[in-house]
């Protein structure tokens, strides 16, 4: 996920600089992985899909491998948008299948609480992938073989977790309950979901763009990506001792109000200090929102789940497929991406007191 997802970003400024692509056409490109990404998790909670699990999952971890291999291959912004969105797919079957097998097998071993270190997964590959990334681009790596390497990566992984993820038989999960009955709160937290999504997106596509185009931060664009991962592995073990202390809303609020700061702070305050500073809060945050807003939307749905968990992503989908091409219009209007941080900033914030009001429901 790391890579398959989130690799876009570090390359994004190589490609920008080699292909001459406008920010438009680059946010475009981020929108389509993120519309595919919708897709796949919405078909992959349905009863449509039959069969192995884990096949589902090795499967959708080669395409995801095949399709960031193949942005190599093409100069077309058409051919980036498909593969993009293929990729955005196959993401969602990755994330949906591996975290319903690690998590069942988890359960059934009485491991419950390991969950966390599955999660964490994703800020290491985030921050796996720009250090090698920055090394390649250090030694003179044109943004081709960027995407070859981040492709072979995914290749190594898919054969791990082929050795790691031995199949078994399958388990009949127990039937879902249903009461058909419409929470207020659940409806909240849902469109709180969605702005997060929209909130989010922007810093996580353009972030390493911002650094580059600075001439006082500059030097950190090899760090900064690999900053937000590190700070992304631990967040979720962390936002869940927090949760337990004051409620999943209540974390879910505080994490987007700092989020908001984050965001904020990244395009105002364009010092080393200031900006490593929004890195640590973005990557330490994004990560833990998801997965405050999926135990409070448990919580909340009257043991609906998977409903719930269509609903989320829809909404959580929709706000990312829109930040993306929102930022890269108005950058090429402005020459800033200042408008649409703040906006994504201001998102956060509502987000955030949406979620925190619920409480008094």
């Amino acid at each position: 996920m790391g890579v398959g997802r989130f690799v876009y970003t570090p390359i994004l400024p190589v490609m920008v600089s080699a292909l001459g692509l406008s920010k438009s056409a680059a946010g475009l490109i981020a929108s389509s992985n993120y519309a595919g990404y919708l897709l796949g998790a919405l078909i992959a909670v349905t009863p449509v899909i039959k069969g192995s699990r884990r096949g589902w999952f090795l499967g959708a971890l080669a395409l995801s491998a095949a399709t960031t291999g193949l942005m190599a291959v093409s100069e077309s912004l058409a051919a980036f948008l498909v593969l993009r969105f293929i990729g955005g797919v196959a993401s969602a079957f990755v994330l949906v299948y591996s975290s319903a097998l690690v998590l069942d097998r988890l359960a059934r071993a009485g491991r419950a609480g390991l969950a966390a270190v599955h999660f964490a997964g994703v800020g290491l590959g985030i921050a796996g992938s720009a250090a090698l990334m920055a090394v390649m681009v250090a030694k003179g790596a044109d943004w081709r073989a960027l995407w070859w390497a981040s492709a072979a990566v995914t290749v190594v992984a898919l054969a791990a977790v082929a050795v790691l993820i031995p199949a078994q038989r399958a388990v009949p999960s127990a039937p879902v309950k249903r009461d058909g009955g419409r929470n207020p709160g659940l409806a909240i937290l849902i469109a709180a979901y969605g702005l997060y999504g929209f909130g989010y997106v922007i810093t996580a596509t353009f972030i390493v763009a911002i650094v580059r185009a600075a001439p006082d931060i500059a030097p950190l664009e090899p760090a900064i990506w690999l900053v937000v991962g590190l700070a992304a592995a631990p967040s979720i073990a962390i936002w869940s001792m927090v949760a337990r202390r004051i409620g999943d809303l209540a974390a879910f609020a505080a994490a987007c109000l700092i989020e908001a700061l984050a965001v904020i702070v990244s395009v105002t305050v364009l010092t080393p200090p200031a900006i490593l500073l929004a890195a640590i809060l973005f990557g330490g945050t994004f990560m833990g929102i998801v997965a405050l807003g999926i135990s409070a939307g448990r919580r909340l749905s009257s043991g609906d789940a998977e409903r719930m968990l269509a609903l989320m992503t829809a909404a959580f989908g929709l706000g990312q497929i829109v930040g993306p091409a929102f930022a890269g219009v108005l950058f090429d209007a402005t020459g800033s991406f200042l408008i649409p941080s703040a906006a994504a900033s201001a998102a956060l914030v509502v987000a955030g007191a949406m979620a925190y009001a619920i409480k008094k429901l």
